[in-house]
C-alpha cells in the first residue's frame, strides 16, 4: 500500500457514526440503546480529570461554560455507545482532554465536547449559536462538515470533502487542531474496528491527517499517529520491528548510558546547563529507513538519538562545538535548522556523531522556546500565547500557508483541481532558497524557478522571461536546491504557456497558470470543444444540432452557464465529449417524449471527421514536446486537462502508453491543408571526430532552407567520434528527409536520423 502524501484514498464514513457508534441510525432526542449493543456492566464516563486540568489555566467562569457544553453533548448522546462498549461521551471527552494539554481556548474546548451533536443528533446550528454563541457554533459547524467525508468512488466527492476541510481549517486553525485530537483517540481505540475497518481508517489518517499535523508543526501527534497508523496498516511488520526493538533495547543500553554520561560531563565541564534525553527513534521511521535504503534491521544503527535543550541561542552553537569535541562528527551529516527554519517553524541544530564503538548518533540541539514549537508546532501558541513575541515567526509561516489555500480556492475550477494543486504543499520535504536580498522561502522538493517567481507574486510569474541562479544564467524548469541565490527577470510581453504547467511543483503555481490559460483563448477552446462535441455525438447517431429544450436540462445537469462555457470546458480537457454526448444520449432516451429531437438515421451516420491540425491553432491545441510532430506525419490526439488538445506522432511511445491508461481521452486528428509555418524536429548526426565536420553540416542544413535553433554535442559510440543533436525548423516530412538525404551523403557522417525524446 502506497504511504505517500500524494494519493488520497476514499474519505470514511463519518468516523462518529462507524468507529464510534454502535448504532448509526440518527436521533434528535435521547434513547436508550438496544440491550446488545450495551456491554454490562455501564461503565461511567467522568469530566473529573478534564476540568481539573482546565483548572490550571481556565477561569472559573470559563469552567462553567464548559460543563454547561458537557452537559448538553452528555444529553444529546445519551444511550449512545462505542463499539468497545463505553459511552459515547467518552469519546467527546477524551477529545477535549488532548485539546487541553494544548491549553486551547474555552470556545475549542466546548467544541470538541459538542463536535459531534450536529452530525449526529441533527441540532441546528441555530440552537447552538443561542446556547453557546456564535464562534463555539461556527467550529462545531466546521467540524460537523468535516465528519461528512464518505467513501464515495467519485473522485469529485471526495476532493470536495476534503477542500471543505481545509478550507473550514484555513479559516480558524482551532477546527483542524479538534479534528486532530478527535482522530487521535479514534485511532488509539481503532483495535475494536474489523481489520478492513482499521486498514482503511488507518490508510486515510497515514495519507491526510499526518501530513497536516506535520505541517502545522505538531510533532507528537505527527509520530504518534504515524506509529498507530503504520500499526493498523502493516500489524505483522510492525510487531517484528516491535519484538527486534525489544531485543536490541537491552542489547544497547551499555551504548546508550555511556554516551549520555559523557555528554552530561563534557556539557558540565564546559559550564553548559542544558536537559539531556535519549530518545528512541519511532518504529515507522525505523521501517522507513530499512524500505527506501533497503537495510536489514541490524543495518539501522541509528535506531536512538539524543535531543539537549539549553537556554538561549548561542548556547545551541556552543553546545554543538562542545559536542564535536567530544565525538568526530560525520561529514555531510549537519543541519541548521535554527538559522534557516522548516517551513512548519521547526528550528535545531541536527548533528550525527561516531559514538563509542563506531556506533553513529544523533543530536539534536534547541533552546527551551523552539523545544515548545518543535513539539507543539501551531498549537503552541495557545501553549504560551502569554510570552509575547516567541512565535510571530510560525505565526506569520502558518498564516502565509492557510491564505495560500484561500487563494488557490479563488483561482480554482473545481475540488479535483484544488486538491490536485495542495497535496503537493503537504509533502515535508523542502528547499531552502533566498532572493538577492538574503530573504529566504521555502518551497517543496522539486521545485523549479517558475514556482520561485509565483511564490513572490502571481504577476512575477505571468511575466517571468529568464532567471540567474548564483549569478549564472538557466532556464526557468531549473530544478532548485538549499542555498540558491535565485533572481527573476521578467517582460510585460510574457505570458504564461500550457507547457509550464510540465514543471511547476507548487499548487499556487499551478493554479496561476491554469487560472490565466482559462482566460485567455477562449474562442479558440470553445470552438475546438464543439468540434469535439459534435463528433462525439455523430459517433452515437445523434444529430449535433441540440434543440433549446435538451440544451437546458443539459445546463442544468451540467451546472454549465451557458452551452458555450459547456463547449469551453471541453476545449480545455476540463470534460470529456465523450461522456457529455453520453449524458446527452441519456436524457434523450429516458425524456423522448418531452424532447423533440430524433436521432439520426443509420443511412446518415458516417464515421466522424478528424479535427483538422494546422499547428498555429495557439494554446488550445499543441504539439507534444516529446514527439514534435510535422505535417506528413501519422498523428493523434489526446485531451488533457486543462490544457486542450495535445498531438502526438501515432508511433510516440509515450503516446501508446497513456493510450491504454486513458483511451476515453484520445481522438483522431489530421493535418489541414496550406499550413503556413514551419515545425520543430530534432536530428542527431553521427560524425568523425574531425576538424570542421560542424560548419559542414550547419552549412548543408542551412542550403536545405532550415534554421538551427538548438545544438548540443556528446561523445560517440568510440573515442573517434561525435555525436551531434540538432533542433531544426522545416516544413514537413518531404522537407526533412531532404535534410538527411543531403547531410548523409557529406564525407565524415556515419549516422544521422529523427530523434524523439522517449
Amino acid at each position: 500500500m502506497n504511504l505517500q502524501a500524494d494519493k488520497l484514498p476514499s474519505p470514511t464514513v463519518s468516523e462518529s457514526a462507524e468507529a464510534n457508534v454502535s448504532s448509526t441510525k440518527k436521533r434528535r432526542s435521547p434513547a436508550p440503546s438496544s440491550p446488545t449493543t450495551v456491554a454490562p456492566p455501564p461503565i461511567v464516563a467522568s469530566i473529573t480529570d478534564l476540568t481539573n486540568r482546565l483548572s490550571e489555566y481556565l477561569s472559573p467562569t470559563d469552567l462553567k461554560l464548559v460543563k454547561e457544553a458537557y452537559r448538553f453533548s452528555d444529553e444529546m448522546h445519551l444511550g449512545q455507545v462505542r463499539k468497545s462498549g463505553e459511552p459515547y461521551i467518552s469519546h467527546p471527552i477524551a477529545v477535549a482532554e488532548i485539546c487541553a494539554e494544548w491549553k486551547l481556548d474555552v470556545q475549542a474546548i466546548m467544541a470538541a465536547l459538542l463536535h459531534d451533536v450536529m452530525e449526529d443528533q441533527d441540532v441546528k446550528k441555530e440552537e447552538l449559536i443561542e446556547r453557546f454563541g456564535a464562534p463555539v457554533a461556527a467550529l462545531v459547524d466546521g467540524l460537523s462538515k468535516l465528519e461528512k467525508i464518505e467513501f464515495q468512488s467519485h473522485i469529485e466527492a471526495q476532493a470536495e470533502n476534503f477542500r471543505k476541510m481545509l478550507l473550514a481549517m484555513a479559516r480558524d486553525v482551532r477546527v483542524i487542531l479538534v479534528k486532530l485530537a478527535d482522530r487521535l483517540h479514534n485511532m488509539r481505540t481503532l483495535g475494536v474496528m474489523s481489520p478492513e475497518k482499521q486498514r482503511r481508517i488507518a490508510s486515510e489518517t497515514m495519507e491526510v491527517y499526518v501530513p497536516i499535523a506535520h505541517r502545522l508543526g505538531l510533532n507528537n501527534i505527527y509520530r504518534e499517529l504515524q506509529d498507530l497508523s503504520f500499526a493498523h496498516i502493516y500489524p505483522m511488520r510492525y510487531r517484528t520491528l516491535a519484538k527486534a526493538i525489544k531485543a536490541a533495547r537491552g542489547n544497547r543500553r551499555e551504548v546508550v548510558n555511556k554516551i549520555m554520561a559523557a555528554v552530561k560531563t563534557t556539557l558540565n565541564e564546559a559550564g553548559l546547563e542544558a536537559q539531556v534525553d535519549g530518545r528512541e527513534k519511532t518504529l515507522y521511521g525505523i521501517y522507513c529507513k530499512m524500505r527506501d535504503k533497503q537495510l536489514s534491521f541490524s543495518q539501522v544503527l541509528d535506531i536512538y538519538g539524543f535531543r539537549i535543550v539549553v537556554d538561549n541561542f548561542k548556547n545551541s552553537y556552543f553546545a554543538l562545538g562542545t559536542l564535536h569535541a567530544l565525538y568526530k562528527p560525520m561529514p555531510g551529516k549537519f543541519k541548521d535548522y535554527i538559522a534557516i527554519p522548516k517551513s512548519n517553524g521547526y528550528q535545531s541544530l541536527h548533528t550525527t556523531l561516531i559514538g563509542p564503538y563506531g556506533t553513529p548518533v544523533e543530536f539534536q540541539i534547541r533552546t527551551t522556546e523552539m523545544h515548545r514549537v518543535a513539539e507543539s508546532g501551531v498549537a503552541a501558541h495557545w501553549l504560551y500565547k502569554n510570552e509575547a513575541g516567541t512565535l510571530t515567526d510560525l505565526q506569520q509561516r502558518t498564516h502565509a500557508w492557510l491564505q495560500s489555500l484561500l487563494d488557490i480556492q479563488k483561482q480554482t475550477g473545481d475540488s479535483a483541481e484544488f486538491l490536485e494543486h495542495v497535496k503537493v504543499d503537504l509533502f515535508p520535504d523542502s528547499v531552502y532558497v533566498f532572493t538577492p536580498k538574503s530573504k529566504i522561502f521555502a518551497l517543496p522538493r522539486g521545485a523549479t524557478a517558475l514556482d520561485f517567481a509565483y511564490n513572490i507574486h502571481t504577476d512575477i510569474g505571468d511575466q517571468a522571461i529568464a532567471t540567474r541562479i548564483n549569478n549564472e544564467p538557466v532556464p526557468l524548469r531549473t530544478e532548485l536546491k538549499n542555498g540558491d541565490i535565485i533572481e527573476i527577470i521578467t517582460s510585460p510581453n510574457s505570458r504564461p504557456t500550457p507547457n509550464w504547467l510540465t514543471y511547476v511543483r507548487t499548487g499556487k503555481a499551478r493554479s496561476a497558470i491554469r487560472h490565466y490559460l482559462r482566460t485567455i483563448n477562449l474562442n479558440e477552446s470553445t470552438e475546438l470543444g464543439k468540434q469535439l462535441l459534435a463528433q462525439a455525438l455523430v459517433s452515437l447517431h445523434l444529430n449535433p444540432e441540440l434543440p433549446d429544450s435538451l440544451v437546458d436540462k443539459l445546463l442544468n445537469e451540467s451546472s454549465a452557464n451557458s452551452l458555450e462555457e459547456l463547449h469551453t470546458d471541453i476545449g480545455i480537457g476540463k470534460r470529456m465529449a465523450a461522456l457529455v454526448a453520453r449524458h446527452i444520449l441519456d436524457l434523450v432516451e429516458n425524456d423522448s417524449p418531452s424532447i423533440p429531437f430524433q436521432h439520426m438515421g443509420d443511412e446518415k451516420i458516417n464515421k466522424p471527421d478528424p479535427v483538422m491540425i494546422y499547428g498555429s491553432e495557439g494554446v488550445s491545441v499543441q504539439l507534444s514536446p516529446c514527439c514534435l510532430p510535422i505535417p506528413g506525419d501519422d498523428i493523434v490526439g489526446q485531451l488533457k486537462r486543462d490544457q486542450g488538445l495535445i498531438v502526438h506522432t501515432a508511433e510516440c511511445k509515450h503516446a501508446k502508453r497513456m493510450q491504454v491508461k486513458e483511451p476515453d481521452r484520445w481522438i483522431d486528428v489530421t493535418w489541414g491543408e496550406d499550413i503556413n509555418r514551419r515545425f520543430d524536429c530534432r536530428i542527431s548526426v553521427l560524425v568523425n571526430n574531425e576538424r570542421g565536420a560542424l560548419a559542414r553540416i550547419a552549412a548543408e542544413i542551412g542550403e536545405a532552407d532550415a534554421n538551427i535553433s538548438h545544438v548540443n554535442m556528446e561523445d560517440g559510440e568510440s573515442k573517434d567520434m561525435t555525436k551531434i543533436h540538432f533542433t531544426i525548423q522545416i516544413d514537413d516530412r518531404v522537407h526533412l528527409a531532404k535534410i538527411i538525404r543531403n547531410v548523409k551523403h557529406l564525407n565524415g557522417v556515419s549516422k544521422i536520423r529523427r530523434e524523439y525524446s522517449n
